[in-house]
């Protein structure tokens, strides 16, 4: 009896680490703002902290697909001005994120969320409001996006809002955002394997498990980013981004 329910425990927790990668895939084409799920997921079967070193070959998996698929519409000049805030962001987070309070960090970061969202949508919803171009802009989403990306994986967000506010185009959204995450993924690495212990080889087998879900969940979502107009699509990021920001705030 006790075999059978280990092994039913064992088979529903690789089912919603499987779920999660798929949701990975899917995120990684260009339908945003799944980053809560997919990292809840995973931390309910692999634990919080351990679970970031299992997610980042995953990440970088995507980050691949996305780059390779979506490699003629980056706009350099956007991921020029977030990267450096990004990079110091995730600078911040790898001193900071052993001694953060875990409530703390979830509860300020969806409200800096929520909040964002909102002003997001009156910025929708006023066509001809002005494009936020001053550098103080880029470099809190990036600061914001480069913390939270170290600290749990949850940078969405932050990036969603910022290439919503400049008005970016779909499909030159998705691909300036995979380019920025690819680079930042990397760049991440070094810390996870040497400072954190995140990454071993314990946690990059189960990684290598998960990756044919990844694979799968990018060509569903690559179906399903070409039947979304340009209109709909943000629409779309802004509430699964604001739905992240709850998700956050009452886990």
């Amino acid at each position: 009896m006790l075999l059978q329910t280990t092994v039913a425990y064992l088979s529903l927790a690789f089912t919603i680490a499987l779920a999660a990668s798929l949701l990975l895939g899917i995120a990684k084409s260009g339908i945003k703002g799944l980053a809560v799920l997919i990292v809840t997921g995973l931390a309910l079967v692999y634990g919080a902290k351990e679970s970031t070193g299992i997610l980042m070959p995953l990440l970088i998996c995507g980050d691949i697909l996305a780059v390779i698929y979506y490699k003629r519409h980056v706009k350099w000049i956007y991921l020029i001005k977030l990267l450096p805030w990004m990079m110091l962001g995730v600078l911040v987070g790898v001193v900071l994120g052993k001694d953060l309070p875990e409530d703390l960090f979830k509860s300020g970061m969806a409200v800096i969320i929520l909040i964002s969202v909102v002003m997001m949508y009156y910025w929708e919803l006023k066509k001809d409001r002005k494009v936020p171009t001053h550098w103080s802009f880029a470099a809190l989403m990036g600061m914001m996006a480069g913390f939270t990306t170290m600290v749990g994986n949850l940078a969405g967000a932050f990036s969603n809002i910022y290439f919503l506010a400049i008005k970016l185009p779909k499909n030159e959204f998705i691909g300036t955002a995979a380019w920025l995450f690819f680079i930042i993924n990397l760049f991440k690495i070094p810390f996870h394997i040497w400072s954190w212990g995140t990454i071993n080889q314990v946690s990059f087998q189960i990684s290598l498990s998960l990756i044919p879900a990844v694979i799968a969940g990018f060509g569903l979502g690559v179906f399903l980013v070409k039947k979304i107009n340009d209109d709909k699509y943000r629409q779309l990021i802004l509430l699964l981004t604001g739905l992240g920001g709850l998700a956050i705030l009452f886990q």
